[in-house]
């Protein structure tokens, strides 16, 4: 019994393989330097939250395990989100209180991103990034973004279902 204390678990490898593709994408420099996304702790999760909201499109019309495997990356974000607050000496009654509001954000962002890139429309898009990222403002920045995140969602289309779920995700490099 003791012995399982020190086996690698090789369910949650894939997980966060994934979890850890998402947050270096997330981190790639041009985002805050080149497309003006604020370089803050909002910001990144901003940006992390539309890479996940990515995979969650990907892999929500595939059957078998891919809702265990979206719901156990999701837990391993909010996990993650936990931890950073508490590093940033949030307490623990305020925890919960962040954590739902940043669950809100998410699912509120998710929501408008995939309605408008289900029907490939970029104007819709740019307004959602607009209203969610860039607090209203408008411009090649944004329509920068708006065209990368068509660029991943047809790469991430392009992969297995399986490939994805053994936590080889890739994205593309932006152009």
């Amino acid at each position: 019994m003791i012995l399982s204390l020190f086996r690698k678990n090789t369910a949650t490898e894939p997980v966060y393989a994934v979890y850890n593709a998402i947050v270096a994408q997330s981190r790639q420099p041009f985002f805050y330097a080149d497309w003006l996304v604020p370089d803050t702790v909002t910001g990144r999760f901003d940006m992390i939250s539309l890479h996940m909201a990515l995979l969650f499109r990907r892999l929500r019309a595939e059957q078998g395990g891919q809702k265990a495997f979206s719901q156990a990356v999701f837990d391993l974000f909010f996990k993650d989100m936990d931890r950073s607050l508490r590093e940033m000496g949030v307490g623990d009654i305020g925890v919960p209180k962040k954590i739902q509001k940043m669950g809100n954000i998410f699912f509120g962002l998710l929501a408008a991103l995939t309605e408008a890139m289900d029907r490939r429309d970029a104007a819709a898009l740019e307004a959602v990034l607009s209203r969610n990222i860039y607090d209203g403002a408008s411009g090649a920045h944004v329509q920068a973004l708006a065209a990368y995140l068509f660029v991943q969602d047809d790469a991430l289309a392009a992969q297995s279902a399986e490939s994805i779920m053994t936590g080889a995700v890739q994205f593309e490099a932006a152009a």
